[in-house]
């Protein structure tokens, strides 16, 4: 899904995930009541975009990017949830998965999950931040300083994990965002943002050992924006790699998107059209000094952009170290 007029960053702060999936349990928890995670960590990011409002306020053409930051960061994470029902088989939950950080994807929800009897883990969840943020009011504006404008959204997400046991899981969300000052092309019609998002996420866990599988993706989203030329359609594959290996665990996750847009765009009289490639490694080190709640956790994300328009090419690179507690 799509806020602030860029595709949310998969560098995104993270536990890592624990490679046992909900159905190789009988319960969704190991025992009823509260349990959850807390994560300090520290990084570095830089990101080389015209719609990042982290960087330069000032461009001087709008062919190609000259707009780039780089900064260091230090920044709390964590999840809480509560167990209940017959054989911890419910539960309610907030705060950011693990399966979603796994991959790099950073979404703080609030909702409930329950485990069916034929083992499916269907959760719903609302999402309050990951369409909210803010925006250049006109991220076209040449020679003088931008300004920021306040996004405000609400997405909606439902998933259904090891259907029947199957290995098949399917992720579907649905947002919408709203734009407080809007003025992109000094307030053309078509550029504006405002929008509604359908996405959704087809996978399949393949085992390749009792400590290893891999998990194949297909991604759709489909945008319809106020402006016809930020409307598009968007088709995606992502393969992750899951590795445990004694007390250590890596993630491999490796994507690939490309975003058709409906509509010719009169800045720069080209319908524009997307390429993203990325690239996330997540690392921990569990029972950090001889802690068993205690683990080391580290992740590097890098991501290529590439568009027929200039102005639309984008990178990011982070790297992050830190200490992840579980209770």
């Amino acid at each position: 899904m799509q806020a602030c007029g860029t595709r949310i960053s998969a560098i995104s702060i993270a536990v890592l995930s624990s490679l046992s999936t909900a159905s190789a349990f009988a319960s969704l928890g190991e025992q009823p009541g509260f349990s959850g995670e807390v994560s300090v960590v520290t990084g570095y990011s830089k990101s080389d975009s015209n719609l990042n409002t982290d960087n330069s306020e000032l461009i001087s053409s709008l062919n190609g990017s000259d707009s780039s930051e780089s900064n260091s960061f230090v920044a709390p994470l964590g999840n809480l949830a509560y167990t209940f029902g017959s054989q911890q088989s419910q539960q309610v939950f907030i705060g950011t998965t693990r399966e979603d950080v796994a991959v790099g994807t950073l979404a703080i929800e609030m909702g409930y999950r329950q485990m069916l009897s034929n083992k499916t883990v269907i959760s719903l969840s609302y999402l309050p931040t990951v369409l909210s943020g803010n925006a250049w009011q006109d991220p076209y504006l040449v020679g003088s300083n931008r300004e920021k404008t306040d996004v405000s959204g609400n997405a909606y997400r439902l998933q259904l994990k090891d259907i029947a046991a199957s290995g098949i899981s399917l992720d579907v969300a649905y947002g919408e965002s709203e734009y407080d000052e809007e003025h992109s092309g000094s307030d053309l019609k078509e550029l504006e943002r405002a929008a509604k998002t359908l996405y959704s996420k087809l996978s399949y866990k393949l085992p390749l050992s009792r400590s290893a599988f891999l998990l194949p993706s297909i991604k759709y989203v489909n945008q319809s924006a106020e402006g016809d030329a930020m409307s598009y359609s968007s088709l995606g594959a992502e393969l992750s790699l899951f590795k445990v290996l004694n007390q250590h665990q890596f993630v491999l996750t490796a994507s690939y998107t490309n975003d058709d847009y409906d509509t010719v765009n009169t800045l720069f009289n080209k319908t524009r059209t997307d390429d993203q490639v990325s690239l996330f490694v997540a690392y921990e080190y569990k029972n950090l000094f001889s802690y068993n709640n205690l683990s080391l956790i580290s992740f590097i994300s890098i991501s290529e952009q590439s568009s027929n328009i200039e102005f639309y090419e984008s990178s990011e690179r982070s790297a992050t170290l830190g200490l992840n507690y579980a209770f």
